[in-house]
């Protein structure tokens, strides 16, 4: 998993509440058991039309935002189902972080685990943040999670908090299994000792 300290990119405003995971990525495209080749899937109601072409008014099909990282959302971000592709398709894309004032539950687990920093900040605040970036141009936007602030071009700073735990796995890049293998020799030694025996 990417470690995360801090990025500096363009922020793609997407001021749509409850997208959910299937408009994330719709189910169709979930057949992969890999975690790569779903960028193209993201978003894909929105950003293609029934002929498959892309749609020109959609935010992440225009320049710059095309090589966006972070997502200024709304409200309810990422409910619906429990499907972790909609957090993969995210990463994959190139996003490491959404800005939104509030994320489904089950989402927000999966990112966490995938290496994906959800900022939670109020409904005016994020207004705010996508007004500012759409005014600068699309101005690149830094997120610092080391010390909990989102810098703009404009050299306005707003303070973010996160949990200690998420904010620790996040910068430390360690996914479950990283976390797990980093206790290797305490699991051999355990199993050494209490492992099956034989009759």
């Amino acid at each position: 998993m990417q470690k995360f300290v801090r990025v500096t990119a363009v922020a793609a405003p997407l001021p749509i509440a409850n997208i959910d995971t299937d408009m994330i990525i719709p189910a169709l495209y979930m057949k992969a058991l890999t975690r790569t080749g779903l960028a193209r899937h993201l978003f894909r109601e929105l950003r293609y039309d029934a002929s498959g072409q892309e749609r020109a008014d959609f935010i992440l099909n225009r320049p710059p935002c095309r090589d966006a990282q972070i997502l200024i959302a709304d409200r309810n971000f990422g409910c619906g189902s429990s499907r972790e592709h909609a957090v993969w398709a995210l990463v994959d894309f190139g996003i490491r972080c959404v800005i939104a004032p509030s994320f489904g539950d089950i989402f927000a687990g999966n990112a966490r685990k995938s290496g994906l920093l959800l900022i939670r900040l109020p409904d005016p605040t994020c207004a705010a943040l996508r007004h500012e970036v759409e005014a600068t141009d699309y101005a690149p936007v830094e997120v610092d999670l080391e010390a909990r602030q989102i810098r703009l071009a404009s050299g306005q700073s707003i303070g973010f908090a996160v949990d200690a735990g998420d904010r620790r796995i996040l910068m430390e890049g360690l996914d479950d299994i990283e976390r797990t293998l980093r206790h290797a020799d305490a699991i051999a030694r355990f199993e050494a000792e209490h492992g099956p025996k034989c009759a």
